[in-house]
């Protein structure tokens, strides 16, 4: 049954707009410091500009607001948005010094609004029409500017395209005027509604230089998902109900108004209050979009422009609606029979009525997707499917050779007119066209019509199709759709005899289950792989070996997994089938790389990803670029080998994310965003990191994908624990252990137990950290995968925390890496780390030094930034402990330095000084020796130019401001001020700048000090 849904449909915040916002908000800043400008906002209706507008008066709540506005009658009425901006004013209820102003204004102005001057009251003569004018402008100029004098003053004239020619020479004036007082002039119009005074209006204040234009443009597609987000929010947060709206809804809104925020909230509401859009059987649907019910708002509006279209223009303009948004113009010349000349005119009639557009000598198009609409949508059903008809069969006997190039036209004609024989073909035909260009939802769409026409033909049942229906859903992140599908393929190859068919839908079911459920995929992929040795196919069994060889893998059997894909490639190569060998190769590769050697495993996936580029095959190659991310030394494999820098991996995983969302495929979007998670987070890039985290959270939550919601929640984990956010962290790895359990996927549930034993050893639980490593750690379990690396570095953790010093060292030698001094290129920086702070409690101070330093040359050459500062803090540890005071100071001043970088990565201001606040607590307190030291302890041990960056903070300086101040770089900035923070116990630069204030620092001469 259908449940209704009641939205107040306005869009809670402005979206798609934060650079035009930025730029007004310096506009108003000038403004207040007395210098003025002129702002033009431009766009077309429902773009946004009364919106933008708004912003402005929010961020200028001190400015006396002055607003007028244009209307449609206003072209003979002079000074039209004036006198409803002086109207305004008059009514609004203003401090005693403008009042005055005003009412000496009353008396100058007379003409233009008698009633606010006294009947009694003697009125001033009236000059020549040119006179008068000049008059008027100068008083209305000394007007507006005298109320700067007292206060900032915000203007806004909206919709001047429908100004009287006197208003805009006035503004004109006006703007030549503004640009030393404390005044905002903000002007909106319509781009497509110039005429001829306009133009020349804004061509002249182009000349003089005297405005700057914030133009508005369509929003893009993903600025409609954050609109629905913001509008739906909190009323439905169920994923069915997520992956609707950011799927088929987000793609029909946008169609239909290609971007204009305005549009999107008409049509919402239309469809709410009509009910085409409604729940039925446990999933949200729409109406298709020929039967959507437009706003009356919108059809009023083409109604108003068809008043000037003559009749045989209207009939043109009905057959160009069901032709389509884009309409050749022979098409309609064979259509209607007109001559070239005669049909000519009545489209320039349609193109001066502003409803369509001329794209090209043979193209028009509608001007707007929603006038397309609004004109079909009077037309009666039985009227749309003889006309769809009668252009669908022009079409095909136009197209009779070439009609592959028009699939996707010939399909939708002949499916509204119903044709079924024609459809099933047809549609198809384009179905496959669309898959193999990755437009996954309009391949749907297509494969749905060509199943209809199966259905009304009573044909039997067609398992590619199903199939092809499956992959786009499946692509799309649609599970249960995708499942159904692939469960009907299975049960027509059945029923029809067709015994590949049958396995490729074995198939299919074992791959979508692996998603989430590793008990469920082995029972398909078994019986896939049977089905193929009984058919004798080598083809089926080298593809049915690669699935089964993955399912080990995710089971922890790394050498089951390798013999299974290396007898797939052997199978493949006897084939010399390309694509197979491509995806064996990124397979194997994996395997590798899980199994620990980074090395073998990249030399796999460029071996795969260069197959994969030569095959055009982009769903391979966003796999194997996202994996290939793993090569440098990220949260998961720091404890292996890394053959490539943080800088190299993020470039795979940036290229994967691209090629990710050019072809559309979801599931391949959350995998490259949390492999660029890693990465970022592990180069320290905290809020490039976490918001590349929780976007593939948000998307593996939407499509329900449990491995790629426990591999998001890891990397999320990862960076919180890296920012010192411990609570957060394991609250991540706990629900990354609830999804690796419910996938049954040993490798995911042991990666995840490293991590959370980890956190858990940091904020000292030993007895959690003990039970989540005995759970999963045997003692005769190797050091040689991923996750066995990562569960004895977690191990080691364990033993120092203890107290355990043998044990330390005893498991650090099952690593087995080469020795310290050795090429740094094969060495592990996490082992070398441990080994470092295990020597450094035994007292081995030199040993740990040689560790520590090896590490930090690893790190740096790598760019593993946030390992740095932890590296440099404990060299400093080390040098004090050796009395080595300066080499001491100046590890924690690089480590200062180093978080201070690391903490302006991040805009969340609470969770960056908690970090700050964390970070400086683990530093020691350095005792003064010397009597300059002591000396400096006046200023609680601020040298002198820390002391002037300081109260240049005090200020409200920026850094850069800082460092072209003090004739220094942005970075020494940096390092200074966190010199200050660690000195202080300050964590943000407010604490900075309330210890100047309360220090007396103000009442320093600080600028003559040398540093």
């Amino acid at each position: 049954m259908k449940e209704a849904v009641t939205l107040p449909v306005a869009c809670p915040a402005v979206v798609g707009r934060a650079d035009q916002i930025e730029s007004l908000q310096q506009f108003v800043q000038l403004a207040r410091r007395e210098e003025g400008r002129v702002v033009l906002i431009s766009g077309e209706a429902g773009i946004g500009k009364s919106r933008l507008v708004a912003e402005a008066k929010e961020r200028a709540p001190d400015f006396l607001l002055l607003q007028g506005s244009c209307f449609p009658a206003d072209f003979a009425c002079p000074y039209a948005p004036l006198l409803d901006l002086l109207r305004s004013l008059v009514a609004s209820n203003l401090p005693a010094a403008h009042q005055i102003a005003i009412d000496s204004l009353a008396l100058e102005i007379f003409p233009l609004l008698p009633e606010l001057v006294p009947e009694q009251m003697a009125r001033p003569p009236i000059l020549e029409p040119e006179q008068e004018k000049r008059r008027l402008f100068a008083v209305l100029a000394r007007f507006f500017l005298h109320l700067s004098a007292q206060t900032p003053v915000l203007m806004v004239v909206e919709d001047v395209h429908w100004s009287d020619d006197t208003s805009l020479d006035f503004l004109l004036y006006l703007a030549r005027r503004v640009r030393a007082h404390r005044f905002l002039l903000l002007i909106t119009y319509r781009r497509d509604e110039l005429r001829p005074a306009l133009s020349n209006w804004l061509a002249q204040l182009a000349r003089e230089r005297l405005a700057q234009e914030v133009g508005l443009s369509p929003l893009v597609r993903a600025d409609i998902d954050a609109m629905l987000s913001a509008i739906f929010e909190e009323q439905h947060t169920a994923f069915a109900m997520r992956r609707f709206l950011h799927g088929e809804l987000a793609d029909a809104l946008y169609a239909l108004t290609e971007g204009n925020p305005f549009f999107v909230e008409e049509i919402l509401g239309s469809l709410l209050a009509a009910g085409d859009i409604f729940y039925i059987q446990g999933y949200w649907n729409r109406r298709p979009e020929d039967e959507i019910s437009l706003p009356p708002s919108i059809q009023a509006a083409v109604q108003q422009r068809m008043i000037h279209v003559g009749e045989e223009a209207e009939q043109v303009l009905t057959l160009a609606a069901v032709a389509g948004r884009h309409f050749d113009f022979a098409l309609l010349q064979q259509l209607t029979g007109y001559a070239e000349d005669q049909l000519l005119l009545l489209m320039k009639q349609l193109v001066a009525a502003q409803l369509v557009v001329e794209e090209s000598e043979d193209q028009f198009a509608f001007r707007h997707a929603l006038t397309r609409q609004a004109i079909y949508s009077r037309l009666l059903t039985r009227e749309r499917r003889m006309l769809h008809r009668t252009i669908a069969e022009t079409l095909e006997q136009r197209l009779a050779h070439t009609p592959d190039l028009y699939l996707e036209d010939l399909a939708s004609h002949f499916y509204q007119a119903r044709v079924w024989p024609k459809v099933g073909d047809y549609a198809r035909r384009a179905g496959e066209k669309a898959l193999k260009l990755y437009s996954h939802r309009v391949a749907a769409n297509y494969f749905t019509w060509a199943l209809q026409a199966i259905e009304h033909l009573a044909l039997p049942p067609a398992p590619l199709l199903y199939r092809a229906r499956g992959l786009a859903c499946e692509a799309l992140g649609e599970f249960e759709k995708a499942q159904q599908d692939y469960t009907q393929a299975l049960g027509a190859a059945r029923a029809t005899g067709d015994r590949v068919a049958e396995w490729q839908s074995l198939i299919d079911l074992g791959f979508l289950w692996a998603e989430r459920d590793y008990i469920q995929a082995e029972i398909w992929l078994r019986q896939a792989l049977a089905l193929a040795q009984e058919l004798d196919r080598p083809l089926l069994q080298a593809r049915s070996l690669n699935r089964i060889g993955n399912w080990y893998l995710n089971g922890e059997q790394t050498q089951e997994a390798l013999r299974y894909h290396r007898e797939a490639l052997a199978l493949f190569e006897q084939l010399h089938d390309t694509r197979g060998i491509a995806e064996t190769l990124d397979l194997l590769g994996m395997v590798s790389y899980l199994g620990g050697d980074l090395e073998q495993g990249t030399v796999y996936y460029r071996q795969a990803v260069v197959l994969f580029r030569e095959l055009d095959d982009r769903s391979g190659l966003t796999s194997s670029l996202a994996t290939l991310a793993l090569r440098g030394p990220t949260y998961q494999t720091d404890a292996l080998i890394s053959v490539a820098s943080l800088a190299e991996a993020s470039e795979d995983a940036e290229q994967a994310l691209s090629v990710a969302r050019e072809i559309g495929h979801r599931a391949a979007e959350a995998y490259a965003l949390f492999q660029l998670g890693l990465c970022l987070g592990s180069r320290g890039e905290y809020g490039r990191a976490l918001a590349a985290g929780r976007q593939s959270l948000e998307i593996a939550s939407e499509i329900e994908h449990r491995q790629w919601q426990a591999a998001a929640h890891n990397v999320l984990g990862g960076i919180y624990s890296s920012l010192l956010a411990y609570q957060q962290a394991r609250e991540h790895f706990e629900q990354a252990m609830v999804f690796a359990r419910e996938t049954g996927s040993l490798f995911w549930a042991r990666m995840t137990a490293g991590y959370l034993a980890s956190v858990l050893l940091l904020v000292q639980d030993i007895p959690a950290g003990e039970k989540v490593l005995d759970a999963v750690l045997s003692p005769d379990t190797p050091a040689e995968t991923m996750t066995q690396r990562m569960l004895w570095c977690a191990a080691t953790e364990l033993a120092l925390l203890k107290g355990q010093l043998a044990r330390a060292l005893e498991i650090l030698a099952r690593f087995a890496d080469p020795a310290i001094a050795g090429d740094q290129k094969s060495q592990s920086l996490r082992v070398l780390k441990l080994r470092g702070e295990t020597l450094f409690a035994l007292q081995r101070l030199d040993e740990a030094e040689v560790a520590w330093k090896a590490a930090q040359e690893l790190a740096s050459a790598q760019g593993v930034r946030p390992v740095q500062w932890r590296l440099s803090l404990a060299l400093g540890k080390l040098y004090l402990a050796q009395r080595r005071g300066n080499e001491a100071e100046q590890s924690f001043t690089a480590a200062r330095a180093l978080i201070a970088e690391l903490a302006d990565t991040l805009a969340d201001e609470a969770l960056r000084e908690a970090f700050v606040r964390q970070a400086m607590a683990m530093f020691p307190r350095l005792p003064s020796s010397s009597p300059k030291q002591a000396g400096k302890q006046a200023f609680a041990g601020l040298t002198s130019r820390e002391r002037e960056v300081a109260l240049l903070i005090a200020q409200g300086k920026s850094n850069q401001i800082i460092a072209d101040t003090l004739v220094v770089t942005k970075r020494t900035v940096e390092t200074h001020i966190g010199n200050i923070m660690f000195k202080l116990g300050c964590t943000s630069r407010t604490q900075i700048a309330v210890w100047v204030v309360n220090g007396g620092l103000l009442g320093e001469n600080e600028a003559s000090t040398s540093p």
